[in-house]
């Protein structure tokens, strides 16, 4: 009677094999690291809009040189208490509004006047299924260079059937020759930037400022946020009953002006009554819990405020990996 060789005897000897059977060897570590981040979009719901928020890039912001009205102690504890380190990288975020009937783009980066850091707006744009010749309008809630610049790209519109849009008073100020020659030397190369950035769209007749806030095409409403620059404008965004404020440059460093709503920055042209117009909003926005769209916070700059005592705590939007159709 033959004897049937036991199971652990099979494994055993298999195992015995197995190095025979392998091939030579393969070092996957090896692989070259990329150094590249992933495509910068996010896609959300609004009602019956689509919202998609774009990165610009992020850059390093100059906290040591540009923070006003908060101490050096503040600024490190803010910086322990957020987990970073200086230079902190500043993200810049524009928002995309498809309401079914018009394509919106609400600030555009800042194209090349800030470096190889950013400028990858229009790609992104292209990375979520759009081109620029498919954008509408395009709403500037001021005309600061990482905000604007991305309007134009080699000398030309960067969204050639679009319509550029903002506040009159923004538009008059930094268009003005006489503004630079009053200005401060450090926003020299900011005129400069957004009289050039507008040019192109001024010689096609394509270049709208707006002389009284409201609603600008169904569902998009234009308001006054003054106090970084002179005709800072934010825009609420709105489908049936679910709401988006684009507030623009109310928060520049949010670990430092969420629990210090007080602390400002250089480039506020007026810094007390951009102390009061962010003080106001944070207050209204942590009581009403309105979700907001935010051109500084870590990307997709989208989320709520929770109010706590005198300061603040930014609640992003959970990740939704599909977002459901309006």
């Amino acid at each position: 009677m033959k004897r049937m060789t036991s199971i652990p005897s099979l494994l055993l000897a298999g195992a015995m094999l197995l190095p025979l059977a392998l091939p030579a060897t393969s070092v996957y570590a090896a692989a070259p690291q990329q150094h590249t981040q992933a495509p910068g979009w996010y896609r959300m719901v609004l009602g019956e809009f689509e919202i998609t928020a774009l990165s610009d890039g992020t850059h390093a912001f100059p906290i040591d040189t540009v923070m006003r009205g908060i101490t050096p102690d503040q600024i490190r504890h803010g910086l322990v208490d957020a987990d970073l380190a200086a230079p902190v990288q500043g993200s810049i975020n524009a928002f995309l509004v498809n309401t079914g009937k018009k394509l919106v783009l609400i600030d555009a980066g800042a194209g090349v006047l800030y470096g190889n850091c950013c400028g990858r707006l229009l790609d992104n744009l292209r990375a979520a299924g759009y081109q620029p010749e498919q954008i509408d309008e395009v709403l500037l809630t001021h005309l600061h260079k990482d905000h604007a610049g991305g309007i134009v790209a080699n000398g030309k519109m960067a969204f050639p059937n679009a319509t550029v849009r903002l506040s009159q008073q923004e538009a008059d100020y930094w268009l003005d020759p006489a503004s630079k020659a009053k200005g401060p030397a450090f926003l020299a190369t900011f005129y400069d930037a957004a009289v050039a950035s507008t040019a192109p769209y001024i010689a096609a007749k394509r270049f709208r400022p707006y002389s009284s806030y409201g609603e600008l095409t169904p569902g998009i409403t234009a308001m006054p946020a003054p106090g970084h620059t002179p005709g800072h404008a934010m825009y609420m965004v709105q489908s049936g009953k679910q709401q988006l404020l684009v507030w623009g440059d109310i928060i520049h460093m949010a670990a430092l002006q969420l629990p210090h709503p007080e602390a400002t920055v250089q480039y506020d042209s007026e810094q007390v009554l951009a102390r009061s117009t962010r003080a106001a909003l944070l207050g209204k926005l942590g009581k009403d819990h309105v979700l907001v769209g935010a051109a500084h916070i870590a990307f997709p700059g989208l989320g709520h405020l929770r109010q706590d005592g005198k300061r603040y705590t930014w609640l992003p939007v959970n990740y939704d990996g599909l977002p459901p159709a309006p």
